[in-house]
C-alpha cells in the first residue's frame, strides 16, 4: 500500500508535466528573479553600501574578528539568526556564480544585482582566508546567538571567531571556499579582470592547504559548528567539488588529473542522488558532465553516467526511495527546510537540460526517455509550487503574490526596525516579538521559506522554524531558475 500511496501522485505529475502550458498561466518570474536577490539586501552583515535598498536593515556587526586581530567585517547572515556560518555561506556563494554563469545572460536588468550579491560574498571570503593555511569559518556563538531574540543591529552576543588550520582541519569548508571563489572568479573574469585573478589565485591557495590537511572541521570545531552546519557527509565531496570548480575556471591540467585520480578513493559515485549545503555529489556529476556532453571530455564518460542515474531518481512517475512527491506536486526528501532541496535539485535539472540540449542527447530512466524538455518541465514546475501553485494557493516567497508568508523565523525581520524603533532591543526582550500573533513589522522581500512537507500544509507561525525560515542557500540557485524562465514567460 506504501508503494502505492507514493506513486499515485508521481504519476500524476508526470502526466501534468506534458500539458503544464494548458494548465498554468505562468508567473512574473523577473519579478520573482528580482525579489530573490534583493532578498540577500536584507542578509547583509557589517556596513551597508550607500546603494542598499532594503532600507529597514542597517549597519551591524562592525567589530567581528576583532577579538582574533583580523578584519571578518561583511559577508552574509544566513538565516534567521545572526551567525555568519563559512560553509553555508561558502555553498550560496557558489550557487549565485554558477547561477550567473550559465544563467546570467537571461538575468536582464538584474544581472548587475546578482554580480553584487556575489561580490558581497567574495568580499568577505577574501577577508576570512586572508592569512595563507587559516580559514575562518564561523563568526558568532551560535548557542549564545539562539538563545535571543534580537535585531543584527542590537546585537550584543558573542562573536567569537572560529577558524581552521594545518592542527585543527577542516576539508570540506576549504574545498568549498575553494570553489566559491574560483566560480565567482569566472563572474569576474571580464567584468573585472584583477580582481578575477585575486580570486581564482586565492581559490588554487585555499584548495591546496584543504587536500594537504585533510579533515573535516566537524571533528576539530564540534562544538561550535554541531549540530548547525555538522559535515554530516564527509569532506570528500568537497575536494573533488574544489577541484571541478578550480579546473572550470583555471582549465589547469593538474585539477583534472586530481579528479580522475581521485574519483574512486574520494567517493564520486556515492550518494549521487543529493545536493546542498553539505553534500555536492549530484552537483559534482552535474557540473563535469558538460564537458563530456561537449564532447571534450571522455576520460570523464563515469560522471555523465552518475549524472544520468541522478537525473531518473528525480523524475516524477519514477519509484525511488530518495524522492518523494506530495499530492500538490512538490519535491520532498527527508529532513528540514525542504525548500534547499526543491530549489539546488531543481537548478540541477535545468542545469543539465541546457546541456542536453546543447549535445542533442537525452537521459535513459531505463525505458522512459527523458528529454531536455521534460528536465525544463519539471524544474518549472517546482518553481511555479513556490510562487503560489500549490494546493495552499500561496506563494512561499516572502514580497511575491497576494498571499505570502508573513511570520517567517526571522529575527530582523520580526523585530521593529530601528528606523521605528531607534532604542535598543535586548536579547531577551525581543522574546514579545517572537511570540506575537501578528505579521512581521519588516518585509524580508525575496526569502523563500523552508516551506511545507509531504502533507503540503503550511503553518504560518514563527516557531516552526524548520518551515518558516528562509535561508541563503534556498534563494541562490532560485536566481539561476528565475533567470531562465524570466526570459520566456
Amino acid at each position: 500500500m506504501a508503494g502505492n500511496s507514493f506513486m499515485a501522485p508521481a504519476i500524476m505529475l508526470a502526466v501534468l508535466l506534458l500539458i503544464l502550458p494548458e494548465i498554468y498561466a505562468g508567473h512574473d518570474y523577473r519579478d520573482a528573479l528580482r525579489k530573490s536577490i534583493l532578498f540577500f539586501e536584507g542578509q547583509r552583515s557589517g556596513k551597508l553600501p550607500p546603494d542598499q535598498r532594503l532600507k529597514w536593515r542597517r549597519d551591524s556587526a562592525l567589530r567581528d574578528g576583532s577579538s582574533a586581530g583580523v578584519d571578518l567585517t561583511g559577508g552574509y547572515y544566513d538565516a534567521g539568526d545572526n551567525v555568519k556560518f563559512g560553509f553555508p555561506m561558502a555553498f550560496t556563494t557558489t550557487m549565485m556564480s554558477w547561477s550567473v554563469i550559465d544563467f546570467g545572460k537571461t538575468m536582464g536588468p538584474e544581472l548587475e544585482n546578482a554580480v553584487k550579491a556575489i561580490k558581497w560574498g567574495t568580499d568577505y571570503l577574501m577577508k576570512a582566508t586572508q592569512i595563507p593555511g587559516v580559514v575562518f569559518v564561523q563568526v558568532g556563538d551560535a548557542y549564545s546567538d539562539h538563545n535571543c531574540w534580537e535585531r543584527p543591529e542590537d546585537m550584543d552576543t558573542l562573536r567569537t571567531v572560529y577558524k581552521i588550520d594545518k592542527d585543527h582541519p577542516g576539508s570540506e569548508v576549504a574545498g568549498e571556499t575553494a570553489a566559491a571563489l574560483a566560480a565567482a572568479s569566472i563572474v569576474f573574469e571580464k567584468r573585472d579582470p584583477a580582481y578575477s585573478k585575486m580570486l581564482l589565485d586565492r581559490a588554487a591557495r585555499v584548495f591546496a592547504f584543504a587536500q594537504k590537511y585533510r579533515g573535516a572541521y566537524s571533528d576539530s570545531l564540534y562544538q561550535a559548528v554541531c549540530p548547525f552546519y555538522c559535515d554530516f557527509n564527509g569532506y570528500e565531496d568537497e575536494l573533488l567539488w574544489g577541484a571541478a570548480w578550480l579546473h572550470k575556471a583555471s582549465k589547469k591540467r593538474v585539477y583534472r588529473e586530481f579528479i580522475v585520480k581521485n574519483q574512486v578513493i574520494l567517493r564520486a559515485g556515492d550518494t549521487i542522488h543529493e545536493f546542498g549545503w553539505d553534500n555536492k555529489h549530484a552537483g559534482i556529476n552535474v557540473l563535469i558532465s558538460k564537458m563530456v556532453l561537449m564532447g571534450k571530455a571522455d576520460y570523464f564518460q563515469s560522471f555523465t553516467q552518475n549524472a544520468d542515474e541522478f537525473i531518473c531518481s528525480l523524475l516524477p512517475g519514477i519509484s525511488h526511495p530518495q524522492v518523494q512527491y506530495s499530492q500538490g506536486g512538490l519535491l520532498v526528501k527527508s529532513g528540514g527546510s525542504n525548500m534547499q532541496h526543491v530549489t539546488s535539485l531543481s537548478f540541477l535539472l535545468l542545469t543539465y537540460s541546457n546541456y542536453l540540449s546543447h549535445a542533442k542527447k537525452v537521459v535513459q530512466c531505463g525505458d522512459f526517455t527523458a528529454s531536455p524538455a521534460l528536465l525544463r518541465q519539471t524544474a518549472k514546475r517546482q518553481v511555479d509550487y513556490i510562487l503560489g501553485d500549490n494546493p495552499m494557493k500561496m506563494s512561499y516567497m516572502v514580497g511575491y503574490g497576494p498571499k505570502f508568508p508573513q511570520m517567517i523565523h526571522h529575527r530582523g525581520s520580526s523585530v521593529p526596525s530601528v528606523v521605528d524603533h531607534p532604542g535598543r532591543i535586548g536579547c531577551k526582550d525581543g522574546s514579545r516579538y517572537f511570540l506575537s500573533p501578528n505579521p512581521n513589522p519588516n518585509l524580508l522581500i525575496g526569502a523563500v521559506v523552508g516551506g511545507p512537507n509531504v502533507t503540503d500544509d503550511f503553518p504560518d507561525s514563527r516557531p516552526y522554524f524548520q518551515l518558516t525560515e528562509p535561508t541563503t542557500y534556498i534563494n541562490a540557485p532560485l536566481l539561476g531558475l528565475l533567470g531562465y524562465f524570466s526570459a520566456r514567460s
